[in-house]
């Protein structure tokens, strides 16, 4: 007989921004340290069928999983959270996916001629998504994005609301979470915000069993009570979410208030204590670090974080590998297009060059990029950051002085950055794109010496994920290569058998480092990335040597 499949179902109420994801996650974390089977879902009711053509402003980053599937930032805490757990497309859908799939399924003839409408049809999907969703795991949390309230978010509200019925009132959990502020005029909690959102919870048929309260303090039992009194909860299962200095000791929290006992209850779920002794270990690093470094992220997208929210995370976790602390310095590549922010690039230990889409402060990077070259400054690129990197050598290394990319000036006779052959006169975005997992093959030494791609990683075989639609030209690589750009990662294609450049670095540097694909993506805090973790390095021992002999840009 198959085993009976558990749902934890994370809704948020009063504002968005709220931390379901991080809640989500660490619940994941919590219950797959105990020995249960978990996977993690998210559902987004914009109707966009993916994040993939979404401005980061709007959304902030893509996180790409190995399938190319590209999905909600949520999956990247997902991922650094659960250890186990091994995330696909299945994972993650949005409003715009299920009306897809159902106006399909209807223009093929598939509802037999009845009236298309959400209730049963969408709802009917939403729920068949979840369950592909679930897979084989025991455990399935799902995150419904949006606030409650929304009239984006009910067609998901009432497919949950369902599902209690569906799969048996002990097999569902329903978790909400709520902002209790504290009111410095007051002098107390103001519980009303709370009452008002579970109000409207119960409007629609949705009783929460657990309320997860967000604020800057430990709710009192007192405060617990009352919220239970009013919201139909037992005061027991009211807890609180603090404001924490980082996201990683949301789980050590929720397990000091009993979160996850009351959860494995709740559910009939008999475990076993979780060992989170190396995670302790991880947040005890993270909050009292031994040393500290600058690392100086040039970049267009700096006025949003979220753009880059595997990246800063990637970073704490080189950090936490070197045991200091990152200060992350995000610098407008514009403004140093115009000659501003020089003194800023003077002051940092390390200089990132990330990801990106679009011509503006492109210039900007390449300075950039031209300054921690020049001055010995450790430097990471990565995707469109490697792509510059190459452009400002072939500039001033290599005798090409209007080397650009195709993705910039389409028909410049000098562009070291193209499109792939067999991506030529596709017009679909997504069409052109590589996109997941890809194989690199590393290049173990460099005539005498272990390249520093071989050294971080010590292997000569890696899988990246990848999200970009350009690639280094292979006609431009002899020249290149002549003048001292080493290739130090490569990856045949299999739709035509071209060598593609996957890594590049430069031998006469101590640390330039730049590669096409995203390791921010698999990144975990208890196994940060090798590059990331040998650029962090590179940082702590040239970093601050270097800084005081620094000049200016150009």
């Amino acid at each position: 007989m198959a085993k009976q499949k558990k749902f934890i179902f994370v809704t948020g109420g009063v504002l968005s921004s709220i931390g379901k994801g991080i809640a989500a996650a660490s619940i994941g974390m919590l219950m797959e340290q105990r020995g249960i089977k978990v996977t993690m879902i998210k559902m987004d009711p914009y109707l966009n069928v993916d994040p993939g053509t979404m401005s980061p402003f709007q959304h902030g980053e893509v996180f790409v999983l190995d399938d190319g599937s590209e999905t909600d930032l949520d999956l990247g805490h997902y991922s650094r959270f659960v250890e186990k757990a091994y995330f696909t497309k299945k994972n993650s859908f949005t409003t715009g996916r299920i009306y897809d799939a159902v106006i399909r399924r209807e223009r093929a003839g598939g509802y037999l001629g009845k009236t298309v409408q959400v209730i049963p049809h969408i709802t009917d999907e939403i729920k068949k998504h979840i369950l592909e969703g679930s897979d084989d795991a025991d455990l399935t949390i799902v995150e419904v994005g949006g606030t409650v309230g929304d009239i984006e978010s009910l067609p998901f509200l009432e497919a949950i609301r369902q599902m209690r019925a569906d799969q048996g009132a002990a097999n569902v959990l329903f978790v909400h979470l709520t902002l209790v502020p504290y009111i410095a005029a007051a002098g107390e909690l103001k519980t009303k915000p709370t009452q008002h959102s579970v109000k409207e919870l119960r409007e629609i048929g949705i009783q929460p069993d657990i309320l997860l309260c967000r604020s800057d303090r430990k709710l009192p039992k007192d405060v617990k009570d009352k919220i239970g009194l009013f919201c139909n909860v037992p005061g027991e299962q009211v807890f609180s979410a603090v404001d924490v200095s980082s996201i990683y000791e949301v789980p050590l929290y929720f397990h000091e208030e009993a979160l996850d006992e009351k959860i494995g209850e709740k559910l009939g779920i008999w475990t076993g204590r979780p060992d989170l002794s190396k995670w302790k270990e991880m947040v005890d690093k993270i909050k009292s670090p031994s040393g500290e470094v600058t690392i100086g992220i040039v970049g267009k997208y700096t006025d949003w974080r979220d753009s880059y929210k595997s990246l800063s995370e990637s970073l704490i976790h080189g950090g936490v590998a070197n045991d200091v602390r990152v200060q992350m310095l995000y610098i407008d590549s514009e403004e140093i297009e115009q000659g501003k922010n020089e003194d800023l690039l003077r002051s940092v230990d390390g200089i990132l060059v990330p990801g990106g889409f679009g011509e503006r402060g492109i210039e900007g990077k390449i300075k950039a990029i031209e300054f921690a070259r020049k001055e010995k400054i450790p430097f990471f690129g990565i995707c469109l950051g490697m792509q510059l990197a190459v452009v400002e050598f072939a500039r001033n290394c290599a005798g090409i002085p209007d080397a650009h990319s195709a993705e910039f000036k389409p028909e410049g006779k000098s562009n070291v950055i193209d499109l792939m052959e067999s991506q030529r006169g596709v017009s679909d975005k997504g069409g052109t794109m590589r996109l997941g997992g890809y194989v690199c093959n590393v290049l173990a030494k460099s005539g005498s010496k272990a390249t520093k791609a071989f050294a971080a990683y010590g292997k000569e075989q890696v899988t990246e994920r990848h999200r970009h639609r350009f690639e280094v030209a292979n006609k431009f690589r002899p020249q290149l290569e002549e003048k001292g750009l080493l290739v130090t990662g490569r990856h045949v294609s299999k739709i035509d058998g071209t060598e593609l450049v996957e890594m590049i670095e430069l031998a006469n540097h101590p640390y330039f480092l730049g590669c096409q694909f995203h390791p921010e993506f698999l990144s975990k805090p208890l196994a940060p990335h090798p590059l990331f973790s040998s650029f962090i390095k590179a940082a702590v021992d040239v970093g601050g040597k270097t800084q005081k002999k620094l000049k200016g840009i150009g």
